[in-house]
């Protein structure tokens, strides 16, 4: 492994894309640490302290705890994520989205375009929202905005602050994804996760100080964490290969012999996209809510209560929409009809099928047989773990929704390092086989 780093960095091209992506998490990290004007630190710190074991502290871990210290970052990408799903959903309704998804690389700017535009609406009613929840907040009497800031002047600061810094999120990401190693989007997302578990390690072991009994719990939940890690890998790198044959040629006098190849077919084609959507999904409404419901309404806690993260309506409605988004976004990146064409086209075919027509019915049959479990699979290790911790006593912060985008964006950029090394002739990161792509 440590010959394998020496190498990353022998390689000139593959050591400024680390060097760049590094840069970036810094840069998004410093931002997470500067506050939005006219904020009353301690009266917030002191009602999100109380007020993180629900909808909160979901949303808060997605955002590597901007939230909670309501930083200029603290939307982080989510109101993007959400204007891509919007995006995506739009092209199977209006034709012209759907005209736009198809025509390559062009198509592809001109939708990342609109995806911008929604962005920026979409932070700046989650940020105006926020503002009335933020200004609703009181402690003792104590207000969580600053005399000096109170009224319009409030209203307008923090929507200009927060929309500003997811767009300025945006570009970070998109520029990882353009000039660094791995998905710009999920790479945040990934790191403002890990970055909150040294924090959550300090509170288990404070608490194992003052109750010699939490180490059983702790232990238990540590089990849960290492086994759905254990399962999330095995079924990341399951694949089922298509057998693929080509026939000889014939070019000029010379005859070139026909090979056997694989196509692989991931059981997870959509990685860990289907738990980014949903989990959006389930925040962006609840936020929106409460937001403009202020802190002190009983009604929308009597909701939050009943769609709360450790909740059975709320495990059942993620789930369905975990399983709704893989199959919508395998279908996305995956067309059978496309590969049968191109298998035509070269003179490959699968054996025991015609080819064309017959070929993609195929692709496609096994296609929606595989992502059934693929997709059960990832509702289960995103709401199980999560329901087992919480009968436990620990935070869901350590659920399979956390487990599964730190898994997936960790071996989705061991793949990215490990391509690089292999295309200069060094060893990988595995010593027999490799690391499979997603695609």
């Amino acid at each position: 492994m440590l010959d394998t780093v020496r190498n990353m960095f022998k390689i000139q091209e593959l050591r400024k894309k680390i060097f760049f992506t590094l840069l970036i998490i810094f840069l998004y990290r410093l931002g997470g640490h500067v506050p939005t004007p006219g904020v009353n630190a301690d009266v917030l710190r002191s009602f999100m302290a109380s007020n993180m074991d629900g909808l909160f502290g979901f949303y808060d871990m997605f955002v590597g705890g901007n939230f909670g210290r309501f930083t200029v970052f603290a939307l982080g990408i989510m109101p993007y994520i959400t204007a891509s799903i919007i995006m995506q959903l739009m092209g199977t309704i209006f034709p012209a989205i759907h005209k736009l998804q198809r025509e390559g690389a062009e198509g592809r700017k001109k939708l990342t375009q609109y995806t911008r535009y929604g962005t920026v609406i979409f932070g700046a009613i989650q940020a105006a929202g926020i503002s009335i929840f933020i200004s609703s907040i009181q402690d003792n009497g104590v207000s969580a905005v600053i005399p000096q800031m109170q009224g319009f002047l409030f209203m307008a600061t923090p929507v200009l602050s927060l929309t500003t810094g997811t767009v300025i999120t945006m570009w970070l990401g998109e520029q990882i994804t353009a000039r660094g190693v791995g998905n710009g989007i999920s790479l945040l997302i990934f790191i403002g996760i890990v970055a909150m578990i040294p924090s959550r390690v300090v509170t288990e072991v404070q608490q194992i100080m003052v109750d010699r009994m939490h180490i059983v719990q702790s232990l238990a939940i540590l089990a849960i964490v290492v086994a759905a890690t254990v399962a999330v890998v095995i079924m990341t790198q399951a694949q089922r290969r298509i057998p693929i044959q080509t026939p000889k040629k014939v070019v000029g006098a010379k005859m070139y012999a026909g090979q056997n190849t694989v196509l692989p077919l991931r059981l997870n084609m959509a990685g860990v996209i289907p738990i980014i959507f949903a989990s959006s999904i389930m925040t962006f409404p609840g936020m929106i809510i409460k937001s403009f419901a202020g802190a002190e309404s009983s009604f929308m806690d009597d909701i939050f209560r009943l769609f709360g993260p450790d909740g059975a309506v709320y495990s059942v409605l993620y789930g369905l929409l975990i399983i709704f988004f893989t199959y919508f976004y395998t279908a996305i990146v995956f067309n059978p009809v496309d590969i049968a064409d191109n298998l035509k086209r070269q003179g490959g075919f699968i054996p025991g099928i015609r080819p064309g027509k017959k070929t993609a019915e195929f692709l496609e049959n096994v296609l929606a047989r595989i992502t059934l479990p693929g997709s059960v699979f990832l509702a289960l290790i995103a709401v199980l773990p999560m329901l087992l911790m919480r009968s436990f006593g620990g935070g869901f912060y350590f659920g399979g929704t956390s487990i599964l985008i730190v898994v997936g964006v960790a071996l989705d950029t061991l793949q990215q390092l490990e391509s690089h090394l292999q295309q200069r002739n060094y060893e990988g990161f595995m010593k027999k086989g490799s690391l499979r792509g997603r695609r």
